[in-house]
């Protein structure tokens, strides 16, 4: 998929590769969300779409299609519950040159392909408003001009609203391990950790899966969607907690420190992992980080992936 539709995506606030500290915070009610809509228009009107909603589509219209703002159209109404602020989208889509009416790419469609946006008035919510999971959209992004001066074609979509992921791991509960620490979810998914009397560091990281989720895989590199809270083996206080900052995580597995790679490496989205990492496969080898002597433990939900393949398609590393 070219860099003008990712740079499309991005002014859309849901690029594959989004950092999560920078999308936009999930504000506003539900009628923010329904008057945050861009506007249908001649551009968007002037689209055919051939196929079902939900799977990959083909679209004509007679080129070029000109337009100075965003412009949306709803082609299918789901009959999935609204959209609302704050909702991790998934999504999938077919992009065209507005200007050449070339099909540029097709990305969503196949497992692992993008992660989960979130909703806000001020991203996403321009192009999907308040519509129902299951809707099918047309979408005209406007073309932009770079630093450098170079201008890209406005750009098509038909936008598939595919469903939400929850925030917090929704696999089947396992019998916990003895003698590791002990883990009480909140009502939100929030993990509270007890760390057993007399706990020891492990030689090397220790797994335990407390839910077993069914989804994709998590590959080596690839980027993830995780909740997750980190708290010392030594007295059980939390130094980092992806549930205080009030939303889920994105970052790329080679990110982390070696132990909580390994909780993420070859589990199921769906899944919620316990890590016990010695100061080895944690900050051992960071010298004057305030965590270099401590074992960590943490608990992960991992709620969505994308596979590196997917990523290195698109031009963007998933981080």
């Amino acid at each position: 998929m070219s860099t003008a539709v990712l740079a499309a995506l991005a002014l859309a606030g849901c690029s594959p590769a989004g950092d999560a500290d920078t999308e936009a915070s999930p504000t506003g009610a539900p009628a923010d969300l329904c008057d945050a809509a861009a506007p249908t228009g001649d551009a968007v009107e002037a689209v055919d779409v051939s196929g079902d909603a939900g799977k990959p589509s083909e679209a004509s219209f007679k080129a070029p299609l000109e337009f100075d703002e965003p412009q949306r159209l709803v082609l299918d109404e789901g009959d999935g519950d609204p959209v609302a602020s704050g909702d991790y989208l998934q999504y999938a889509m077919t992009a065209y040159d507005a200007v050449t009416g070339d099909e540029i790419g097709q990305l969503g469609y196949g497992e692992g392909e993008l992660l989960p946006s979130l909703v806000s008035p001020e991203a996403l919510g321009q192009f999907v408003g308040c519509e129902n999971i299951g809707s099918r959209l047309v979408l005209a992004l406007p073309g932009t001009t770079a630093q450098d001066g170079t201008q890209s074609n406005g750009q098509i979509y038909v936008f598939d609203m595919l469903g939400t992921t929850p925030t917090a791991a929704w696999g089947e509960d396992q019998e916990p391990k003895a003698g590791l620490p002990t883990v009480e979810l909140a009502k939100d998914g929030a993990p509270t950790v007890t760390i057993p009397e007399g706990a020891k560091a492990p030689e090397t990281t220790e797994l335990e899966t407390l839910k077993a989720g069914d989804g994709a895989t998590v590959g080596e590199g690839d980027g993830v969607l995780v909740q997750y809270t980190g708290v010392k083996l030594s007295d059980g206080s939390v130094f980092d907690s992806s549930w205080d900052r009030g939303t889920p995580a994105q970052f790329q597995t080679t990110g982390v420190v070696e132990g909580f790679k390994k909780a993420l490496e070859g589990q199921k989205v769906g899944s919620q992992v316990l890590a016990v990492i010695p100061p080895a496969e944690g900050y051992g080898a960071s010298e004057g980080h305030e965590l270099q002597k401590e074992t960590l433990v943490f608990v992960v939900d991992i709620l969505a992936t994308q596979h590196i393949e997917a990523a290195a398609a698109t031009d963007v590393p998933a981080r």
